[in-house]
């Protein structure tokens, strides 16, 4: 047998494995916007008339929607655009800037337009898991309206529950959701075939020109119906943003395979159900039950929603690790929940901050149909940002022809903004939650990146290069005292400040110095082989550069502990670590403005210690202030 024809057969399994695991985490939220949205696209409101030509119209355009926006734009394009086998905004951010090294008038819009994908992100976390779960506890309502009352409480319990665990991590219940999401979808693609059995001139609404009659012909109705077919495609960015958890090849298969025909089949019977029974329009996705199946399917729909919920949780942890590592974010709490799976971690006070959010949403809000013309905004606007990063990657990463470019990225950009604006449309209707939120985030954001870019820039000032520091050092025979000193530092090229005091203030060396600068890459995770680099200066003075990918998380003890393959050792109960601990200051015509600088200054005093994020053993550790004007 061939060995690459065995390779072949021997990764279909792996596949299948991995693909049924996708189902459970990438197709989490996706798989359950047919909880609200034909319920959305058929609202009233938009003065549409409810009539079986306009059912087909809104089906056929759902289907081609799911056939442009997820199967072509996001499985055939954007996956593509991987970094290092990695995907999401903030991957793809690190991808596009590292594209344009040699045009770096875009590096800062591309940085600024990226950091704002990343803060919509935020709003969408919080918006997912109040809607998904509200739309799954209302079918409570369906089966007997003396619960209704129920339905906000209900859904704050699950809510509460749901972060909770957290803590726990995924790694224990990661192996449940794939299965469960498959009988979740089996559920959807089976009771869809029964009511199109029922009414099969639904299919008909597979001809794209009912989709270009329902959005052209209802004037401004068929513009801000838009917004509402959009939410069928929520959840998309998921099939990029965890790629690297299960690979091109699996989320591809899990897609065309299970999770895009039983939705299409559910969506067309829920359009059978509305032809055959116009009333059905109060909730139509619990309607297509018969009322034995009701409480069953209650209950399934609110654990899919939970493992919905649970797949945007655990994308914001991980994409706050990455905006802390590409500086956007203040150093924050990082616990590993996973010996085998780096990809999982827990994040306190990401966690706390989040499930206030929601419980805000879900309970401001009060319903799922409010909630979706809050969800559109957020998640169309991080798409848009999405496609115009991608253009960057095609264009100057891949060297791609301009034309080429322009048509494959222009098409979905045109799409985006269509949908985008759709969504705006219910800015007051609830969109505006998002979008502040996302305002307040992004603020969040670049003031943290500009801030630490003025501490850099007057630690800088004046700074002497360590090379002559070295030279004088031994010109003037200093104390020498036994062990090892590490002082960390941005800079490697000057010399740390906390080296300085050290001098200044006792008076004293220790026989082997270490400059230690933590580098962070535009790639998810660094090589071992090439993250450690050291160099020789000279009477006791050495300097190791670390090299770390955005997805990796510093450990100090064990960088030291690798250092030994190049022949330098450490003996951690003999080396003292000296940190800067930096008092911010503001200065009379500083570089940020005042608000942002007492922002700054506050997020500052929230960091978490540079000896937690490093894993630095706090008993060997001495810090030594020093003030910075900005």
């Amino acid at each position: 047998m061939d060995s690459t024809q065995q390779t072949t057969q021997q990764s279909r399994p792996q596949h299948a494995l991995l693909a049924l695991a996708a189902l459970g985490v990438v197709y989490g939220d996706i798989g359950t916007s047919p909880l609200y949205t034909i319920k959305a696209i058929f609202d009233p409101s938009f003065g549409i008339p409810f009539s079986t030509a306009n059912i087909y119209g809104g089906l056929s355009a759902l289907f081609w929607s799911l056939m442009i926006v997820v199967s072509f734009k996001y499985v055939v394009l954007i996956m593509r655009a991987d970094n290092e086998r990695e995907g999401g905004i903030m991957a793809l951010l690190a991808l596009a800037s590292a594209s344009v090294k040699r045009n770096p008038q875009w590096r800062t819009p591309l940085m600024l337009l990226g950091a704002f994908g990343a803060a919509l992100f935020y709003g969408d976390s919080v918006i997912t898991p109040a809607v998904t779960v509200l739309g799954a506890m209302e079918g409570l309502e369906i089966a007997t309206p003396l619960l209704k009352p129920y339905v906000v409480p209900l859904s704050v319990g699950v809510i509460v529950a749901l972060f909770v665990i957290q803590q726990k991590g995924t790694a224990a219940v990661g192996a449940m959701f794939g299965p469960i999401m498959l009988l979740w979808f089996a559920t959807l693609g089976v009771s869809g075939v029964l009511n199109i059995v029922a009414n099969p001139e639904v299919m008909q609404a597979l001809n794209p020109l009912h989709a270009l009659r329902f959005i052209t012909q209802h004037g401004f109705g068929s513009f801000i119906v838009l917004g509402a077919v959009f939410l069928a495609v929520t959840g998309a960015e998921a099939l990029y943003a965890d790629m690297g958890h299960f690979g091109k090849r699996p989320i591809r298969l899990a897609w065309f395979l299970c999770a895009f025909p039983a939705l299409v089949l559910n969506y067309f019977g829920q359009g059978a159900l509305l032809i055959a029974n116009p009333q059905a329009l109060v909730n139509p996705f619990f309607l297509m039950f018969p009322n034995w199946a009701l409480y069953p399917i209650v209950v399934l729909s609110t654990v899919a929603a939970a493992i919905a919920s649970q797949a945007v949780i655990s994308g914001t942890f991980s994409m706050t690790r990455q905006a802390i590592q590409l500086g956007f974010l203040p150093r924050s709490r990082v616990v590993q929940t996973s010996e085998k799976e780096i990809g999982q971690i827990y994040m306190p006070a990401v966690n706390w901050i989040l499930l206030l959010g929601v419980l805000a949403a879900a309970i401001g809000f009060g319903s799922s149909t409010t909630l979706t013309f809050a969800y559109g905004l957020a998640v169309s606007g991080t798409m848009l940002i999405t496609t115009v990063l991608t253009f960057f990657v095609v264009r100057y990463g891949w060297q791609y022809n301009l034309f080429l470019c322009l048509l494959s990225t222009g098409f979905f950009l045109v799409i985006d903004a269509a949908f985008f604006s759709a969504s705006s449309v219910k800015l007051f209707e609830g969109g505006w939650f998002p979008l502040a939120l996302g305002t307040a985030i992004f603020a969040i954001m670049t003031t943290w990146k500009r801030g630490r870019e003025q501490v850099a820039q007057r630690t800088r000032e004046g700074s002497m290069p360590m090379e002559d520091f070295v030279e004088n050092i031994a010109a003037s025979k200093s104390t020498r005292v036994p062990n090892t000193a590490v002082f960390m530092t941005v800079n490697p090229g000057v010399v740390p400040n906390a080296l300085l005091h050290n001098i200044k203030h006792n008076g004293v060396l220790h026989e082997r110095v270490i400059i230690l600068t933590i580098l962070i890459e535009d790639i998810p995770r660094v090589p071992k082989e090439d993250y450690i680099w050291i160099d020789e200066l000279g009477h006791g003075f050495w300097r190791i550069k670390a090299h770390y990918g955005f997805k990796e998380t510093p450990d100090v003890p064990k960088l030291l502990e690798d250092c030994r393959l190049q022949n330098l050792h450490f003996d951690l109960m003999q080396t003292s670590f000296f940190l800067n601990r930096e008092t911010i200051v503001l200065a009379p015509g500083g570089g940020l403005a005042k608000w942002r600088g007492h922002l700054f200054i506050w997020m500052s005093h929230l960091a978490t210690k540079a000896s937690d994020y490093y894993r630095i053993p706090s008993n060997r550790v001495i810090e030594l202030g020093t003030q910075v004007q900005i």
